[in-house]
């Protein structure tokens, strides 16, 4: 017991979910970097907040043994980790060094441990690859049925097995696995060549994954297909790669009056390409060559060339969609023929859109609140209530949006939380393995695989377990892991523990010296890094307010900080200090709207003025229609995340939609000036 009271009272190092951007010059798009090089503990995030136990530094150097590939001293300290929570990572690592001649038994006795730790079928995963690369069936077919996570790769050894008892089926499912844009694993060669010659895969088949490879601009993988395409498919492997090092030359070198199927597919895979640099470039080539294209290669070209010019916030967007006429539409398309619609307050439009999209996209919530206000403007509120009825119960940005449609009030919704863990859910709960492993993997900085080993043992928790967990990763500062358990709750919930609010004291002057408000700024701290003060990007932002290296340099000139070096942005108060300067800085250029300077938080501010539209917008309709999809997803979460901190400080109760206000539309080009005035440094 000792053991475990002791991993409650360290503080753990916290890892976040997800980061978005946030600096005054070009954005960059980042992901949490959880690498640590071997040897030097913390170092990918920051420094430990607790001392490491004896265990922890035998851990460590087998972790580290093991990346060396160093068998020798593995195995000495996989001794000294027996008794610990962690020694199932100890023999993962000894089976990994040498998989290929471990012995099957050692093999087959690892995987029959309990499955409360991912590492068991990690290796499941691994040696059935193996397996099936050496093609040992037998064994294959025994441990494939156990598998838990499952992944393309393996799918396909699984039918190469197949095929040798169950050939047609086997053969049908090749072809179900064909039609994507993308390459798929080398395992997936022998069922495609087998479906391939069956004819179960034909020539047709070839042709439409060719045109998914295209539309995804994987040229490798069309170049591989063109090789098995004949006749009027016949698509020349020189052409694509032309098309793709130069559309716009391509296209005026062409020559298409008698052009064969496969020639139209080059030119239109070049026309796309370009129409995603410019619509203006793509309509000017088309009006040139349009008559030697069929109209439903026509219909096609206009369909993309609507996507791009929709994502553009291009006005001609609506009219090139009509024009794509009946021609299907993948689900991109059809969500930015929505938010063209949106963007020109063109509500029947909007309903016809939603109403030609495919069921399953349909049912999402952004387009069920989109439809029923779609109703409401066409004199249809009883049907449009009925969408929203069930959707306002829904704790997220539509849910809320829809709550005030019904009420026409701030109307959260959240439950008063039934349930506090006692000291037995507590103690039951620390008394997991998986628990154990996790508080000790973030108290080494191994945050990928604290993460990895926490998701996994909460994977079948019901509600009450999960707050239980989350307790524990509050009382443990591990508040990403926290905000993670509490989020995943059904029917019973605590949004204090939901949206926590650490760090109030430290936060308070910053917050009162630029007067914001505390909500927004929670808002998005919660977002950006759930309130891990050692996050780190792969592109270097960093700490509570993922602040990039360029932006933090400039506030601190700003702020006259003459002894400001790039490790103090790590630093608590230091990083509150530039990252509330900075919230302050975009929210006053930015018309003291929330909405886009949260935009402009992620995006930059250029950016965030430029998605203006050239009339005013509803703040609701400018955020869905934000061109990148990162942004515009940051954007609905910070400010739903505001109304929960709202209510939790006791704020004045204000809608949603109140708060995302009006945008207004464009004013003449003025940035220039007005971030000299600022002293903002000028956006590509």
């Amino acid at each position: 017991m000792k053991f475990f009271f002791s991993l409650l009272l360290i503080v753990s190092a916290m890892l976040a979910n997800q980061v978005a951007e946030g600096a005054p010059q070009k954005p960059v798009k980042r992901a949490m970097s959880n690498a640590r090089p071997a040897g030097v503990p913390g170092a990918g995030g920051g420094e430990r907040s607790g001392a490491l136990l004896a265990s922890d530094m035998d851990f460590i150097a087998a972790h580290d043994a093991f990346r060396a590939g160093d068998a020798v001293k593995l195995n000495r300290f996989a001794q000294q980790l027996k008794k610990s929570p962690l020694e199932v990572y100890a023999s993962y690592y000894q089976l990994r060094l040498d998989l290929e001649n471990a012995d099957t038994k050692d093999i087959k006795s690892f995987l029959s441990r309990p499955e409360d730790t991912p590492m068991i079928d990690r290796l499941r995963g691994e040696w059935l690859k193996l397996l099936g690369k050496k093609q040992q069936w037998d064994l294959f077919d025994a441990e494939y049925p156990r598998l838990l996570n499952e992944d393309t790769e393996l799918t396909c050894y699984a039918l190469q097995s197949h095929l040798r008892s169950q050939e047609q089926a086997a053969l049908h499912e090749a072809r179900g696995l064909w039609f994507s844009g993308k390459e798929r694993p080398e395992s997936c060669v022998p069922p495609f060549e087998a479906a391939l010659s069956a004819g179960i895969i034909t020539e047709q088949d070839v042709w439409l994954r060719l045109r998914l490879a295209l539309e995804t601009g994987s040229v490798s993988l069309a170049k591989q297909l063109a090789e098995r395409l004949t006749g009027s498919y016949a698509v020349s492997p020189k052409a694509l790669e032309s098309a793709a090092a130069d559309a716009d030359r391509y296209l005026e070198r062409a020559k298409l009056d008698k052009a064969s199927e496969g020639q139209r597919a080059v030119a239109l895979f070049a026309l796309h390409r370009l129409a995603k640099q410019s619509p203006e470039l793509a309509v000017a080539r088309w009006a040139k060559i349009e008559t030697y294209f069929p109209a439903a290669e026509q219909h096609y070209f206009y369909g993309w060339l609507a996507y791009e010019a929709a994502r553009n916030l291009d006005g001609r967007a609506l009219q090139w969609y009509k024009m794509a006429a009946n021609t299907p539409l993948n689900e991109p398309q059809s969500a930015w023929r929505v938010r063209a619609a949106l963007r020109v307050l063109d509500w029947p439009e909007v309903l016809s859109s939603i109403d030609m999209m495919g069921e399953k996209q349909q049912r999402d919530a952004v387009w069920q609140y989109w439809k029923a206000r779609a109703l409401q403007a066409s004199g249809k509120p009883a049907e449009a209530k009925k969408l929203l009825a069930p959707l306002g119960g829904e704790y997220n940005f539509y849910g809320q949006l829809a709550s005030e449609e019904l009420s026409n009030s701030p109307a959260l919704g959240e439950p008063v939380a039934t349930f506090k863990p006692g000291k037995q859910d507590i103690a039951a709960m620390l008394a997991l393995p998986g628990i154990q492993r996790t508080l000790a993997l973030y108290r080494m900085d191994l945050r990928s695989e604290a993460a990895k080993e926490w998701g996994w043992t909460l994977r079948n928790f019901n509600d009450q377990e999960l707050l239980a967990a989350a307790e524990i990763g509050r009382r443990n500062e591990m508040y990403d892991r926290a905000i993670n358990a509490a989020d995943k709750t059904v029917t019973t919930h605590d949004f204090g523990l939901r949206y926590l609010a650490p760090y109030r004291s430290a936060l308070q002057a910053h917050i009162r010296k630029h007067g914001l408000e505390e909500a927004w700024v929670y808002g998005l701290m919660r977002q950006e890094s759930r309130f891990v003060t050692a996050a780190k990007s792969d592109v270097g932002a960093s700490g509570l307010m993922q602040i990039m290296p360029a932006t933090a340099r400039w506030v601190a000139k700003k702020l006259g900080l003459k002894s400001y070096k790039q490790s103090l942005v790590r630093q608590l108060d230091t990083n509150l200090l530039l990252g509330t300067y900075y919230m302050k800085t975009v929210l006053s250029g930015l018309d003291d709207s929330p909405v886009l300077a949260s935009a402009a938080y992620n995006a930059g501010p250029g950016r965030a003025r430029q998605w203006r539209g050239d009339q005013s917008l509803e703040g609701t309709i400018y955020t869905e229609t934000i061109p990148f999809d990162e942004t515009r997803d940051y954007v609905k979460k910070v400010m739903s995340n505001t109304m929960y901190y709202a209510k939790q400080f006791n704020e004045p109760p204000r809608p949603l939609k109140q708060r995302m206000g009006i945008i207004a539309g464009k004013t003449p080009d003025n940035q220039q000036a007005i971030q000299s005035a600022r002293g903002e440094p000028a956006e590509p």
